[in-house]
């Protein structure tokens, strides 16, 4: 994960400090309860492309012994497959 957990707390606190101050949103939960979903939705997300940096070292590391005969550079590879995972499941990162 790119943000420490100190960082999420941060952003969600304030985001969800200007979410109610403008009236954007109105809520039942307290003010506490709504940093701690927020901060749930942005953890998640960031899980997001780690389990698909994880997925992608996978397949390259099946594909291992392909790619040295064929001397890819492995970061490109990585590059090309994560973006295709990518298109194909419709994500945003």
């Amino acid at each position: 994960m790119k943000l420490r957990s100190e960082i999420i707390h941060f952003i969600a606190e304030a985001l969800a400090e200007q979410v109610v101050e403008t009236g954007l949103i109105e809520t039942d939960y307290s003010q506490e309860e709504l940093i701690e979903k927020i901060q749930r939705v942005i953890t998640e997300d960031l899980l997001v492309e780690d389990r698909l940096n994880d997925e992608v070292r996978e397949i390259l590391s099946k594909h291992s012994e392909q790619l040295d005969k064929s001397h890819a550079n492995y970061s490109e590879m990585f590059r090309m497959v994560k973006n295709r995972l990518v298109r194909e499941r419709g994500l945003i990162l």
